[in-house]
This record gives C-alpha cells, sequence and structure tokens, in this order.
C-alpha cells in the first residue's frame, strides 16, 4: 500500500488527510525504521508494508467505532506505537496515554511524539499490572485499546480495570477472534466487562483476516484485579 492508495483508502472510509497529516505518517515511517536499526520495534520495515500493516491497520478501528466522541484513549503495550499514535494522527482532540514495560520502547514514543509535533500524549514505563492499580488510572479512560499483545483472557485482566464504566475495551486481533473470545467470557464478565460486538474485516490487497472485539465496561472491576505482575499470563482467570 503506497501513500497514495492509503489516502484513498481511507477517504473512502470518511477520513479525510490533510498534507500535514500524511506528512506526520511519512516521519512516524523514517522515525521507525531508523531507530529499528539500533533496537527491535518491528520486523515490517518496507514502506508499503508498514502503510499497510501497521498504519492503515491501526486507523481501521475507526471504520467501526467513532473516536471523535472520545476524550481519552489508553493504550496497553503499544510497542512502537499501535494503535494509538495512528489514531492520534487522525483525531488530534484524542488524549492518549500509553504504557509498555519496555523503557526502550517509551523513549522511542517519546522521541516520535516530539518530532510529531503531537500534544496531548502521554508515556509510562510500567507493567499493565501495576499501572492499572493507581488511582489516577484505574477505571479512567473511555477506550483502551490493546493490540496483538495477549490472549483476551489476559488482555481482559490487564485493560479494564483502566476502562471507565460505560466505556470499552477494544482489543484488535488477527485470526481466531471468536474463539478466543469464547475461551475469556468468565474473565470478562467477572471484571465488570460484557461483549458488544465483534466485527471482521480484510486488509486490502492481501486479503488477511482482522477482527476487532469490543468489549463494553459495564461494571466496577473488583480491587483484587489485576493480579501480581506476571499472574495473569501464567494463570489466566
Amino acid at each position: 500500500m503506497n501513500t497514495e492508495q492509503f489516502q484513498q483508502q481511507l477517504e473512502e472510509k470518511g477520513i479525510s488527510l490533510s498534507p500535514y497529516q500524511l506528512g506526520q505518517f511519512d516521519t512516524y515511517f523514517h522515525t521507525l525504521v531508523k531507530w529499528n536499526e539500533k533496537m527491535n520495534l518491528t520486523a515490517i520495515t518496507e514502506r508499503e508494508e508498514v502503510y499497510l500493516k501497521h498504519f492503515y491497520d491501526s486507523v481501521a478501528a475507526a471504520f467501526y467505532f467513532d473516536f471523535t466522541k472520545v476524550q481519552t484513549l489508553c493504550d496497553v503495550g503499544a510497542g512502537a506505537g499501535f494503535p494509538s499514535i495512528p489514531l492520534k494522527i487522525c483525531f488530534p482532540d484524542l488524549d492518549i496515554t500509553i504504557v509498555d514495560s519496555l523503557n526502550k520502547r517509551i523513549s522511542f514514543l517519546e522521541h516520535l511524539s516530539k518530532s510529531l509535533h503531537l500534544t496531548g500524549t502521554h508515556f509510562f514505563h510500567d507493567r499493565a499490572e501495576t499501572f492499572a492499580k493507581k488511582a489516577n488510572h484505574r477505571e479512567l479512560y473511555d477506550v483502551v485499546t490493546a493490540r496483538a499483545v495477549a490472549r483476551m483472557s489476559v488482555l481482559s485482566e490487564l485493560c479494564l480495570p483502566l476502562v471507565k464504566k460505560n466505556g470499552v475495551f477494544l482489543a484488535m486481533k488477527a485470526a481466531n477472534a471468536y474463539d478466543e473470545y469464547e475461551a475469556a467470557t468468565y474473565a470478562i464478565k467477572l471484571l465488570g466487562g460484557k461483549l458488544d460486538r465483534i466485527e471482521q474485516f480484510h486488509l486490502p490487497f492481501e486479503e488477511s483476516e482482522r477482527n476487532l472485539i469490543f468489549i463494553q465496561k459495564q461494571k466496577t472491576t473488583p480491587k483484587k484485579y489485576p493480579r501480581k505482575p506476571g499472574t495473569p499470563n501464567r494463570n489466566p482467570l
């Protein structure tokens, strides 16, 4: 997917990018590739692949959810900034928070944010399990996203405690999303969530499957969750 195709595909979905925003994506790509030479951020470095599998894939969430009505978004385990930074470029009024357990990635994201002249971005080097226990973050966010971080049963424990009541936890998955959801139904209910919907689409050109699992936060998450760092992954609910 070249830049023109990227712009056209988003335009067809109602997302119009200005020359400035397109320039931000270009800067994002070059910054990502440059930093990737000294630290492992992504295995995908070809321009057309980055635009399709990282940028387009991240923004595709906005085809099924209105981010113009969202004030605060928290991205758990964002890695190189996906999906939150592409969404921030498209929707500049979003206030985004990224939490990642690797400080090197946080350093990259802070540099990237400055390079893109973004405002309303906050970066935290922390484990999701401890971050979600902090009073100034717990049940604070309108939307919490996670993209290809862990199984749904694990992700739910890491993310739902950060979602405010009536907010949304959005898990971005490749294939087998329905099976993952089925295996996580107990955890989702226990943590105060309920399935809203699962949206399936295919990336253009290569037709690989993608799924968006939308979980509505209905009840306050019990204080004991998330459990200690590492426990959700070792012993999913």
